[in-house]
């Protein structure tokens, strides 16, 4: 009987024992279970966000090839520069071709004999003598010469220039040749030359220093200031006090200076009869058989009565030559004028 029991009991025990065991396994199996969901769902996420880096990695990838990256201090401040050739700001030179300006029949820097060179001598001798003569003690800015006409198209933009070549020619002298036909520029275009910025940007304020848009050349003693873009008020801008300050400027920085300003035709045009008032010779272009008497003493009566006046035939069909120098006149303190006869030529 005894036996029996103690037989009962240890066989109670052992099945306690094993359900023990049985119990704790399960809860480790449910622990396992719970660890390996927890293992998965990382897994899985690990997976999502090494996947999303992928793909913004190649985003970036293909964004930095499409735009290169630009070493910058501060990448919110990174600014993109336009360049544009008519308005861009330069110090680059005008490379002006000589050659081709000789054989349009400009004045020659090489040969010095040319009829064309030695008409523009006869032209510029008198021109220089008014600039830095006993004249200039009574003619104001006596080196400032406008080049005019009384109509379009009667040469003043090629006689404008030819005298710059000539006066560059000298040893003594320099000179700045100023297109100031706002209206219809053509001296750049005449020369060969693309469009930059000039004169009105200068009056506008859009440029602060004459300087950066007054160009050297490959012709060392001469410097160009174009005429810029267009502007519906150029007649007021050309008679502003900073084209007076201006004009001042040219006249006494540089003693040895000539300022040779090509200028609109004078009949119908407000802004020469303005630059008028700044200079103090005049270049009256006359083309013979075409100019007439009228419209030239029209043109005379709207320039300053106290400058220097000179007229240059241009084309003239009096003799091989294309251009001849008529004569020149001073009006202003009550005097007459004077006229001295053409050279022979």
């Amino acid at each position: 009987m005894n036996n029996t029991i103690e037989k009962a009991l240890l066989r109670q025990k052992e099945a306690e024992r094993l359900k023990k065991e049985a119990e704790l396994l399960h809860a480790k199996g449910e622990e396992a279970e719970q660890l390996e969901a927890v293992s998965e769902s990382d897994s899985e996420t690990n997976t999502e966000k090494s996947n999303s880096e992928s793909v913004e990695a190649a985003k970036a990838n293909i964004i930095e090839q499409a735009y290169p990256a630009v070493a910058t201090e501060n990448p919110a401040k990174k600014s993109v520069e336009v360049q544009v050739e008519n308005t861009q700001l330069t110090n680059q030179n005008f490379e002006i071709d000589i050659a081709d300006l000789e054989s349009r029949g400009f004045v020659s820097l090489h040969s010095t004999r040319s009829q064309i060179n030695e008409e523009y001598r006869e032209i510029k001798r008198k021109l220089l003598s008014n600039a830095f003569g006993a004249l200039s003690k009574t003619i104001t800015n006596a080196n400032i010469i406008m080049v005019t006409s009384a109509r379009p198209s009667e040469g003043k933009t090629f006689t404008a220039i030819n005298l710059a070549l000539s006066i560059a020619a000298e040893k003594d002298k320099r000179v700045l040749l100023v297109d100031a036909d706002v209206l219809k520029p053509n001296t750049l275009r005449t020369l060969g030359l693309k469009e930059r910025r000039g004169l009105i940007e200068y009056l506008l304020g859009d440029v602060k220093e004459i300087g950066d848009v007054m160009f050297s050349s490959n012709i060392d003693k001469l410097r160009i200031i174009p005429a810029g873009r267009s502007h519906h008020l150029s007649t007021e801008l050309l008679a502003s006090k900073a084209m007076s300050d201006l004009i001042t400027e040219f006249s006494t920085r540089y003693p040895d200076r000539v300022v040779i300003i090509d200028t609109p035709p004078i009949i119908g045009i407000n802004e020469s009869a303005v630059l008028a008032n700044f200079a103090g010779q005049a270049v009256m272009v006359v083309e013979e058989g075409r100019s007439k008497l009228s419209d030239i003493q029209k043109a005379v009566a709207r320039l300053n009565p106290n400058m220097a006046i000179g007229f240059v035939v241009n084309k003239s069909l009096n003799s091989s030559e294309q251009t001849g120098y008529y004569g020149y006149h001073h009006y202003g303190n009550d005097r007459e004028g004077e006229e001295q006869p053409a050279p022979k030529a």
